[in-house]
């Protein structure tokens, strides 16, 4: 991969690459009207896009949508997406594919496109059928007032939002040094949404990505699969699955018009761009661990030394689904074996006697047995923002990293009345 030089936009958003626009505000699919619930991001011209989408077999109309709209391939072209938060329309039948493309219809009329150059995305409780009259009383006023400002990306990160305690959004910039590029400026910027039901299967949560770089379809569809691997199908929050899943990679090509066969498969250009979405992405990955429901740390799990990567992955996850695990961090206790049971319980293959365990930098288990540490010095380790878990275990050269978060009594709280 090639080392690029990234820069952090300051306020940076879904909107920070050249040709984009996007928009927030309430329009009625929540009770509260201080809460945004739809947002709007435009291109300004038909452009590439390219997505990953979950695979719960109870996946939302929305979802149903898009994929159709992408087909088998997983990219097309788009103009437009429009996504509500407070309503799923999950679990909602005929009816709720119809409302799903209506409200496509809808937006589509006021942004002036083909409805079919509209995506939809929905986010919310599950069952309800998703109401007309939100779009079909504020499309025209999204359109209008959509923007390329940091203040437009901030509200349409935030009307995304569920039991999200902020929203989320990042983007860097780079200047290349690909053939052909020298000293062209790219931009890669994104929104996501996600704090519970989280454990990706080929997708993320709710999240949009943007660039200027000129991407053909099928490169954006296999960076976008590569980078998604690696971030936020490395997130869970609770080991679950949502049925909403959705996440789309938009190319205007505005920073180099005439360049797409520059950003050919392999290309220096293309592994720069990894980079940039790399980055982009991992930042909205970890940020949506840190902000899980009720949770007040975020949790990076490291494994290495497996036999292979499936193996590395599945330890991983096991660690970072644990109930226990999570309560232990919660509760500040350095309970080890609690991570080595979590380890043990998977088909993966290793041996005891080879594993090797650390609790924010210190060892508390080696070659399978236990290590004298100073109680006070983990409880002391604890108070740190993100606690990480290192596990070795000894069986070969694969690695992998996983985030999640702790459980605490908030978490229940809040799923005990989500739908209130």
């Amino acid at each position: 991969m090639d080392c690029i030089e990234l820069t952090t936009i300051e306020d940076g958003s879904v909107v920070s690459a050249a040709g984009f626009r996007a928009a927030g505000l309430h329009a009625g699919f929540r009770k509260n009207p201080q809460r945004y619930d739809v947002a709007l991001l435009e291109a300004d011209e038909l452009c590439v896009v390219a997505g990953t989408f979950t695979k719960n077999v109870f996946c939302s109309a929305p979802v149903q949508v898009c994929k159709a709209r992408l087909g088998n391939r997983g990219y097309g072209m788009a103009r437009a997406v429009v996504i509500n938060s407070g309503i799923a329309n999950a679990a909602t039948g005929p009816e709720g594919l119809r409302r799903a493309r209506k409200s496509a219809r809808i937006v589509a009329g006021a942004v002036g496109c083909a409805e079919d150059d509209v995506l939809v995305a929905s986010t919310g409780v599950i069952g309800v059928q998703l109401p007309m009259e939100p779009y079909k009383n504020y499309a025209a006023h999204l359109h209008e007032s959509a923007s390329a400002s940091a203040q437009s990306g901030h509200d349409a990160a935030r009307a995304i939002m569920t039991t999200d305690t902020h929203p989320k959004e990042y983007a860097v910039s780079y200047v290349s040094s690909a053939p052909g590029l020298q000293g062209v400026t790219f931009t890669v910027g994104g929104m996501a949404k996600g704090s519970g039901m989280i454990m990706p299967n080929m997708a993320t949560m709710i999240s949009c990505i943007t660039t200027d770089a000129p991407l053909s379809g099928p490169v954006a569809h296999q960076v976008l699969l590569d980078v998604v691997n690696q971030t936020f199908n490395k997130v869970t929050v609770d080991s679950d699955t949502s049925t909403n899943d959705t996440c789309l990679l938009l190319a205007s090509g505005k920073a180099a018009p005439h360049a797409m066969a520059e950003f050919a498969q392999d290309s220096q250009a293309i592994s720069e761009f990894r980079s940039a979405l790399l980055a982009v992405c991992t930042w909205l990955a970890r940020d949506m661990a840190r902000d899980g429901e009720g949770a007040s740390k975020l949790v990076t799990v490291n494994v290495s030394g497996a036999a292979n990567d499936a193996d590395a992955d599945e330890v991983a996850r096991s660690i970072a689904n644990s109930p226990l695990v999570k309560t232990a961090i919660y509760g500040h206790d350095a309970n080890w074996g609690r991570i080595a049971a979590a380890a043990g319980k998977t088909h993966a293959a290793f041996r005891q006697e080879d594993v090797c365990i650390s609790i924010m930098g210190m060892p508390v288990c080696q070659a399978g047995l236990p290590v004298k540490f100073s109680e006070e010095e983990a409880l002391a380790r604890f108070e740190e923002p993100e606690i990480v878990i290192d596990v070795n275990l000894g069986a070969g050269d694969a690695s992998t990293t996983v985030w999640t978060c702790d459980f605490t009594h908030e978490y229940i709280t809040i799923n005990g009345d989500y739908r209130s």
